[in-house]
């Protein structure tokens, strides 16, 4: 079974086209990554998944049911990136009223709960003086009211210290532990990359790539840079090495951009024949460069 299917997925707004036929299949039990820059679409294909707004053309399905079948929600959590709570209300009260709305009064231990999402301390306390990393762990205790099949996260860690990052992505583990489905958005390659079997990079509104973080990787040129220092002035036009796609020189340094490790280690042959080296490093591609590759520049969703 597929917890997320949409075919042809199109959502216009005038002349805008904000999610383009979009194709997009999410497995049972899985984590799936959905990346892409801000106005890449992903919040309104959330919307859409969501039963929040009507595609212009196109279908999309939740567990097996039509997006806006209203008998699904009690099976969907949501963690939405623009959430409302209350200011008078507790923590408790939140998710209590979650639970009453769920029918799963009797089954929420929403102590225990709260205490998981690091709020236990704070469970009492009036929402209103929350900072913004508590409001968004309350979020995420009210998403889990009620093990949900689904749990739809959007910029779950956005905003967040690094405590705080981390426990959300131990959580997302837990929950896909026990079974649960998790839809992963987020501008950030880093942080889903731990935890997602599956990344899914929208740009301008269209799918561009769907793979694990590996794959993703052996799909473009994975450049890497070696940087030499040496005594003299280097001439980077001195320098021809297979392998090596741009030689850049500066203050008695060379660097190489290379596609592969042994282009590194012919390009170091290469200065060493021709200067007295005096020191090097090495910088591998990072994830924002795979990002980027994929991605390329978003606006303002």
């Amino acid at each position: 079974m597929s917890a997320i299917r949409t075919s042809g997925l199109t959502k216009r707004y005038g002349r805008v086209t904000a999610v383009d036929s979009l194709d997009m299949t999410v497995e049972d039990g899985e984590t799936y990554g959905f990346l892409g820059p801000n106005g890449a679409g992903k919040t309104t294909t959330i919307d859409v998944l969501l039963g929040y707004t009507y595609p212009t053309s196109g279908e999309s399905e939740v567990l097996d049911r039509p997006s806006d079948d209203e008998t699904v929600r009690e099976r969907i959590g949501v963690m939405p990136e623009d959430f409302g709570l209350y200011p008078r209300l507790t923590a408790k009260e939140h998710v209590n009223f979650v639970a009453e709305s769920k029918g799963v009064v009797a089954e929420t231990d929403t102590t225990a709960l709260l205490e998981r999402v690091g709020l236990g301390d704070a469970t009492d306390r009036r929402v209103g003086g929350y900072s913004k990393g508590m409001k968004k762990r309350l979020v995420l205790a009210t998403a889990i009211v009620g093990e949900p099949d689904l749990l739809i996260l959007d910029e779950p860690t956005s905003g967040l210290d690094p405590n705080g990052a981390r426990r959300i992505r131990e959580i997302v583990r837990e929950e896909n532990d026990r079974g649960a489905t998790v839809f992963f958005s987020s501008h950030i390659l880093g942080q889903v990359e731990a935890v997602c079997d599956r990344v899914g990079i929208m740009r301008e509104g269209r799918l561009v790539a769907v793979d694990s973080i590996e794959g993703l990787r052996e799909g473009v040129d994975a450049v890497s840079r070696l940087t030499v220092e040496v005594d003299g002035s280097p001439d980077a036009s001195s320098f021809d090495v297979e392998g090596v796609t741009e030689v850049t020189t500066e203050d008695g340094t060379v660097t190489f951009s290379c596609l592969n490790p042994s282009a590194k280690i012919d390009a170091f042959d290469a200065v060493r024949s021709q200067h007295e080296v005096r020191d090097f490093t090495t910088q591998e591609s990072s994830l924002d460069d795979l990002f980027a590759e994929y991605a390329g520049d978003g606006e303002e969703e």
